[in-house]
């Protein structure tokens, strides 16, 4: 049976175990944090990132080879089109939101999310770089009613984990929800997505993370 390895607050983990719920794939989790230096996460991925999985044939790590992995392995419920060319342009797409999205603003979550600051020059920057990259998004999104067109894709797996973190990181650090901004309406294709019960299982437990780890920051 695969293991799932990180934790329910990483969006990248979240983006695998929806892939692994969508296609019925039998799954465990393990609790793994990022930076880690025991051997036997460095042995599976060697970075220390999360999320990484553990299989018969050993460890794999980043997020879009194991998708891709799974869709090779596990070809019943397939999240890649069939056709070469619809196939490619799912994995643009993936490519828009995790390299040219999320991982840009990434560099505003110390200050949007964990209490620390970004210096104007690192806001100015990424505020120019993100506005850039989500004109080019939106020439390729879809949104009809999913990411790649009719059928819920990859590319979905990828966008409802992290658009809403690109959004929400914008408005708190930028003053304004540059997704909006740009003319992508992202919250009714959010709300469409997390309909699907392998969106609400992710959602759930999610959920369940943050509230427990709240609850280990209490004195006493």
């Amino acid at each position: 049976m695969i293991t799932l390895c990180g934790f329910g607050l990483s969006n990248y983990y979240n983006k695998v175990k929806l892939a692994l719920l969508e296609k019925g794939i039998p799954f465990q989790e393990e609790l793994c944090m990022t930076g880690s230096s025991d051997e036997s996460v460095l042995s599976a991925s060697p970075l220390g990132k999360v999320p990484f999985i553990r299989t018969e044939q050993g460890g794999l790590c980043e997020s879009q080879a194991i998708l891709d992995y799974l869709e090779a392995a596990y070809p019943a419920v397939p999240l890649l089109p069939q056709d070469p060319w619809q196939r490619a342009k799912v994995h643009e797409l993936v490519t828009f939101v995790d390299l040219h999205l999320e991982l840009v603003a990434r560099e505003l979550y110390a200050q949007a999310f964990f209490g620390g600051k970004v210096d104007e020059t690192t806001q100015a920057r990424v505020r120019k770089l993100l506005t850039k990259n989500i004109a080019g998004f939106k020439r390729l999104a879809k949104f009809s009613p999913y990411l790649a067109g009719e059928h819920f894709t990859q590319a979905d797996c990828a966008a409802w984990v992290s658009l809403p973190l690109v959004a929400m990181a914008s408005k708190i650090v930028l003053g304004e929800d540059l997704l909006v901004a740009g003319g992508i309406d992202w919250k009714p294709y959010v709300a469409l997505v997390g309909q699907r019960p392998s969106a609400q299982k992710v959602t759930a437990d999610r959920k369940a993370d943050q509230e427990r780890a709240a609850a280990a920051k209490k004195p006493g």
